[in-house]
């Protein structure tokens, strides 16, 4: 065969593996929930300017991780779960009876302890007793929140692509009018608000789309209390619970730090490469979620588990570094069309911030093997140990003459030690 016609053969088969047809399609979601994240960016960086951004940020960090813990932190073992049993119907039917009773339980616990927390919450995040409003309208909607994620959870486990997909750009156009005009209506409160209770809303969105599916049926989540299942689902509820809480708590305590050590100007400005950060990476996430999950989970050859690894990181890390040089190039232009002038110092964070985004990204692909084959001691010990070590550089290089650079030279230099420990775990137990 000619060289031309081995390369022809080679991008036939690239374009033809299932990782490269999810990842096209999440796309389309994942360009509407960029799209209508730019939008509401804008709206709230016009409105409210880089003080309220950084506020903004405090609360949905807080808002992160309290989601996750309403839902009991056991989506991605029900991923797993349904992934692995979806043959069965009476497994089925157990599976999302006992799922159904952790979420309850645990939005009804956490919902609870918001309202009777609130005013402490508002002093401590929000660094203000007059804030307290947002955690009682917060702590009454989150139960929504917590079964629109199980129903999320169980179409990705069924592997139903162009039905999560679709849910996802419903719920995104839904969640940005939702926001945006209560941002418009109300200013800074609007937005907060928004900020809690969007992803809520959208549950009856997911719903709707979901009612003709066979599981969707109420028997279904009426069969047998199992804790054996319950118990499994606890181990990813662990993992997924340091996963959310780790990053979510270090951002919370680094924005306070440089709110009080800095200023909340600068605060706003790190807030805000944190936004197009998590814009940009929606792409690779958005995957991950959908196809990368649910299929380490239902491999078990450590052969297999290794070429997904191949895979993932021959068609992510590529595609990233042309986003990043991109991105690099225009950065001056996205500060101006995403926020306002107040924004434009920013600038000098992009380098930093996009090596950081690399190396987590190449972390993502190696600790989700981690979480599909609930290696959980390890998963746990690993994310908390570099956390901290996160948090200590970027309050040890905030105090050199780096100030806010430090911070996101602080996170790359983590995720780059937190990916290097991880590979060489992987590597002894066979699976790179």
């Amino acid at each position: 065969m000619s060289p031309f016609g081995a390369l022809k053969e080679l991008i036939g088969r690239f374009c033809r593996s299932e990782l490269v047809k999810v990842f096209s399609l999440s796309s389309v979601a994942t360009l509407v929930k960029m799209l209508t994240g730019l939008i509401s960016t804008k709206v709230v960086a016009v409105l409210i300017g880089p003080g309220g951004v950084a506020l903004l940020g405090q609360l949905n960090n807080l808002v992160y991780i309290v989601q996750y813990l309403a839902s009991g932190a056991i989506n991605n073992g029900v991923v797993k779960y349904v992934s692995e049993h979806k043959g069965s119907v009476g497994k089925v039917r157990t599976l999302l009876t006992n799922a159904l009773l952790v979420t309850v339980v645990c939005s009804l616990a956490c919902g609870t302890a918001m309202i009777a927390c609130h005013r402490r919450l508002s002093r401590w995040i929000m660094l203000s007793d007059e804030y307290g409003y947002i955690f009682i309208v917060f702590g009454v909607t989150v139960i929504l929140y917590a079964f629109n994620m199980l129903l999320l959870s169980i179409v990705n486990g069924y592997r139903e692509y162009k039905m999560f997909i679709r849910i996802n750009v419903a719920n995104s156009l839904a969640g940005l009018v939702f926001a945006v005009v209560l941002t418009l209506l109300y200013g800074l409160p609007g937005a907060l608000i928004g900020a809690t209770t969007y992803q809520s809303a959208v549950f009856f969105v997911t719903l709707y789309m979901v009612r003709r599916k066979p599981w969707a049926r109420w028997s279904y989540f009426r069969g047998r209390i199992d804790r054996s299942i319950i118990r499994n689902y606890l181990k990813y509820a662990l993992m997924t619970l340091v996963s959310i809480g780790t990053m979510p708590v270090a951002q919370i305590l680094i924005r306070r730090y440089i709110m009080l050590d800095l200023s909340e100007l600068e605060a706003g400005w790190w807030e805000a490469m944190n936004r197009i950060s998590n814009i940009y990476l929606l792409v690779v996430t958005t995957s991950f979620s959908v196809y990368y999950l649910p299929r380490l989970s239902e491999i078990t050859e450590p052969n297999e588990v290794r070429r997904e690894i191949g895979k993932a990181f021959k068609v992510i890390i590529p595609l990233l570094l042309t986003g990043f040089v991109l991105v690099y190039l225009c950065r001056f232009l996205i500060i101006r069309i995403l926020f306002t002038s107040e924004f434009l110092p920013m600038a000098k964070l992009f380098g930093w911030q996009m090596g950081s985004d690399l190396f987590k990204i190449g972390c993502y692909i190696l600790t989700y093997v981690m979480i599909a084959k609930a290696r959980t001691v390890v998963y746990v010990t690993t994310e908390i140990v570099f956390t901290i070590i996160y948090i200590g550089l970027a309050c040890q290089l905030m105090q050199t003459s780096a100030g806010i650079i430090g911070v996101t030279q602080a996170g790359m230099a983590a995720y780059l030690l937190h990916m290097g420990v991880v590979y060489l775990y992987l590597r002894k137990i066979g699976y790179v």
